[in-house]
């Protein structure tokens, strides 16, 4: 029996080939679906104060608000024959059903549409940060994010074991204020688990020293 011969193709068809087999992975990488970037935890679909929505009853335009509203740092925003509503707290969804319930006399198609126009959750970060301000994030965050985006503690004079979080009680002048001890979380020894809200101001208080 002849031993299979080897045929070897000239350095051009080598190349060649090469070249068209690469362009076929690139055509099946191009071609796979790209992941959402749209968040599916509840935290990310909770409405909040300063998100901006687009209010639509299709059945009854008339009853459209004429631009879009602000939820306000209340939390509520205003629409005409109901009022006042609380919408901070709320997905899209439960928002789009409580007011089927609150318009219920006037709609003959029991449909109203909300939609997220945009959202921005800003908090405050101050004391002894690099960069004390306003952080801007998309979704909600850790108070050590929040740090971090102010540039992170400055080591020299920051007590990260007693960080304030003070937090304004929605419809009030009411404030509550909670400590939380950061320094665990850098070390390693405890995860971050507290959320932060809309409005809130992380205080990073200085370093007691006797000297």
């Amino acid at each position: 029996m002849r031993s299979p011969r080897t045929i070897r193709l000239p350095a051009t068809a080598r190349a060649l080939a090469a070249i068209t087999l690469l362009a076929l992975l690139a055509a099946c990488q191009s071609a796979a679906p790209v992941a959402s970037t749209t968040g599916n935890d509840g935290a990310a679909l909770t409405l909040h104060e300063g998100d901006v929505l687009k209010i639509t009853f299709p059945g009854a335009p008339d009853l459209n608000p004429p631009e879009a509203l602000q939820i306000r740092r209340d939390g509520r925003i205003t629409l005409p024959i109901v009022g006042e509503v609380t919408a901070a707290g709320l997905t899209p969804a439960g928002l789009q059903t409580d007011l089927l319930n609150r318009f219920s006399g006037q709609l003959v198609s029991k449909e109203v549409v909300v939609t997220v126009v945009s959202s921005s959750f800003v908090v405050f970060v101050d004391g002894n940060v690099v960069h004390p301000g306003k952080v801007v994030s998309d979704h909600p965050i850790t108070a050590l994010e929040a740090v971090m985006e102010a540039g992170g503690f400055n080591y020299s004079t920051a007590d990260a074991s007693k960080v304030m979080v003070i937090r304004h009680k929605p419809g009030g002048a009411d404030y509550t204020y909670h400590t939380v001890n950061l320094k665990l979380v850098v070390d390693g020894r405890q995860s971050d688990v507290f959320y932060l809200s809309p409005g809130d101001v992380v205080h990073v208080p200085e370093k007691f020293s006797w000297f």
